[in-house]
């Protein structure tokens, strides 16, 4: 079933004559088709259609006033016109232009205005060039960087206004440096970091105000330790130490742990 909308204007609200077009030709030779695809169409999806059918015709109107032909050319006009098209005023023909072009022609869009256009070339870049978009402005850019850079470079994220973004860096970052993480001031920062801690290091976890680290506490710490924890305050936390410092206890503490969420 066709979703296209039942109506014929252009993109100033006029309505379009076939009669008088300039492609009259393509429609006699099934190559255009009203309410279907047309380059004069308001509608993105049968301008699109217009250059599928007729790619030759792409480079032709690069320069057009309406930005969805702009756009919808650029995915099928000739490359070697494409690089202009990345200093175009709308986000769409900057970025189909960009998509079809080698990567070294992102690196310019990295500091683009538009936020959807720098998701998609953070996403694209290889890594090394992610550097400066680090410190980007929208958070949805910085966590698919956290998420690609290199993980020596994640020393410059730890401290990323955005919790999704640091807990991407706490799953991310050298063990070595976790130590740097582990006191976050949000506990689904410092559960990813804890989770991933060697024994030894959750040691100074062992007050931690999250009951979810100090159940990591009570799972993985150093023996010598867990007897802090027979009298917390969580059930679970409690009942996790007691079975590591008395195993034949049974298994009471992995059934409860299974029953809440962490």
């Amino acid at each position: 079933m066709s979703t296209d909308i039942d109506e014929s204007i252009d993109w100033l609200g006029a309505p379009l004559d076939c009669g008088t077009c300039i492609h009259a030709d393509l429609l006699a030779n099934d190559k255009c088709q009203p309410l279907r695809a047309c380059v004069f169409d308001r509608y993105a999806r049968r301008i699109d259609r217009f250059f599928d059918w007729n790619p030759e015709l792409a480079s032709g109107y690069l320069n057009h006033p309406y930005f969805e032909v702009r756009a919808c050319a650029a995915k099928a006009a000739d490359i070697f016109l494409l690089p202009a098209l990345l200093n175009d005023p709308e986000e769409a023909v900057r970025w189909n232009a960009a998509r079809r072009l080698p990567n070294r022609y992102l690196l310019k869009l990295r500091n683009d205005p538009h936020r959807e256009v720098r998701i998609r070339v953070a996403q694209r870049l290889d890594p090394p060039d992610l550097r400066p978009m680090i410190s980007d402005s929208d958070y949805a850019v910085r966590q698919i960087v956290a998420r690609r850079i290199a993980p020596d470079l994640l020393l410059l994220m730890v401290n990323d206004p955005d919790i999704e973004v640091r807990r991407v860096v706490a799953r991310r970052i050298p063990i070595a440096s976790l130590r740097m993480i582990i006191h976050d001031p949000e506990g689904g920062v410092r559960v990813e970091a804890a989770q991933r801690l060697e024994p030894q290091g959750l040691v100074e976890l062992v007050k931690d105000e999250d009951w979810r680290i100090r159940y990591e506490v009570a799972s993985r710490a150093p023996l010598e330790i867990i007897a802090r924890l027979l009298q917390d305050e969580d059930p679970i936390v409690r009942e996790t130490a007691e079975k590591r410092l008395s195993p034949n206890k049974g298994d009471g503490a992995a059934t409860g742990a299974t029953t809440r969420e962490r």
